[in-house]
């Protein structure tokens, strides 16, 4: 029904926000969060689209048509599009946590190296 407009309005405020946050955006690859979010709400707006439940005269969106109806697509924008946001925001979470952690392996790697390096040179 209408549980696309989660995402969008997410989409949307990530968009802002990193608009707004430029150092802020690249340290905490917002880039990434927000071209997710785009995603999931174009296909979920197409897929609606596709099963009708989107039409191209007001109110837009055929479950919005009586009053009762309307309470129905809150309720699923509140309940369904807030649930996958809150996947979309975690699935951003840990692939963050991931990059950093082999991030910090590959520079102890290096650190390590350095060391082995830097003490085969003082024995010579």
């Amino acid at each position: 029904m209408a549980c696309f407009l989660a995402p969008t309005a997410a989409a949307i405020a990530v968009s802002i926000i990193r608009k707004l946050f430029k150092g802020f955006a690249e340290r905490t690859r917002l880039d990434i969060l927000e071209l997710m979010l785009w995603g999931g709400a174009l296909v979920l707006a197409f897929e609606h689209l596709w099963h009708g439940e989107v039409v191209p005269w007001p109110p837009f969106l055929t479950a919005m048509k009586s009053p009762e109806e309307w309470a129905i697509a809150i309720n699923e924008i509140a309940v369904v599009g807030t649930s996958m946001n809150a996947a979309v925001l975690a699935t951003w979470g840990g692939m963050l946590v991931i990059n950093n952690v082999l991030r910090n392996i590959r520079l102890r790697k290096l650190g390590t190296a350095l060391e082995l390096e830097s003490t085969s040179k003082v024995v010579k």
